[in-house]
């Protein structure tokens, strides 16, 4: 392995190290966001009327999330019985519609397995972390790094949302160019319909790899 590579990747443990330090819980993430909720705000360094609306609806969403998905009892079985010392951390803001049903579900399935944990940070409170885990040279989010609990070795990555969602983003933004109010509302149509079954698919195939 060359200086550079090592180099590179020391400062990859160090970046980690200090956010998993940060990291805040699901429960704690979904408080703060209540509160943000109450004050008309947003976490990140911009705020404004749109985010803070997102962050309201993402509250809405969670909640439903939390209260109807229930993880498939195969899976259950698997993650009872999974002995591995693993940390997911996630980085993400209170606005990002891909997030709001990414994390109940990435809750739920850390609350099942014993080796398992769940820990956020929020994206611009680690801009470095961040650009050492971009996606396609992108700051999507949410992003989730598997990490070793143990020697604090990078495992594996997901996000900023399953395959079938991503396709759905890419190819609406080669005919359109970008983005608009009412393809976000389909795509949580598209979540709503496939109730975390393939969030949990990715997922486990992450942990099982």
């Amino acid at each position: 392995m060359t200086p550079i590579k090592i180099k590179h990747l020391t400062r990859k443990k160090s970046l980690v190290e200090r956010a998993i330090e940060d990291g805040i819980s699901y429960v704690e993430f979904r408080k703060l966001v209540g509160k943000l909720v109450n004050l008309n705000s947003n976490t990140g360094l911009e705020k404004n009327e749109a985010l803070a609306n997102y962050t309201m609806l993402n509250e809405k969403r969670m909640a439903r999330w939390d209260k109807t998905f229930k993880v498939p009892e195969s899976v259950q079985q698997q993650l009872l019985h999974y002995d591995r010392e693993i940390t997911w951390l996630v980085i993400t803001e209170s606005w990002c519609g891909d997030a709001s049903p990414s994390l109940p579900i990435m809750n739920k399935l850390a609350e099942l397995a014993p080796g398992l944990t769940l820990k956020i940070v929020q994206r611009d409170e680690h801009p470095e972390l961040m650009d050492a885990f971009l996606t396609q040279g992108t700051r999507s989010i949410p992003k989730l790094i598997m990490i070793d609990s143990k020697n604090l070795q990078v495992l594996g990555e997901w996000g900023p949302r399953p395959a079938p969602a991503t396709k759905m983003v890419q190819d609406y933004k080669n005919e359109n160019g970008k983005l608009t109010a009412a393809f976000r509302e389909s795509l949580q149509v598209w979540y709503n319909k496939d109730k975390g079954q393939r969030i949990v698919k990715e997922l486990i195939e992450l942990i099982t790899d």
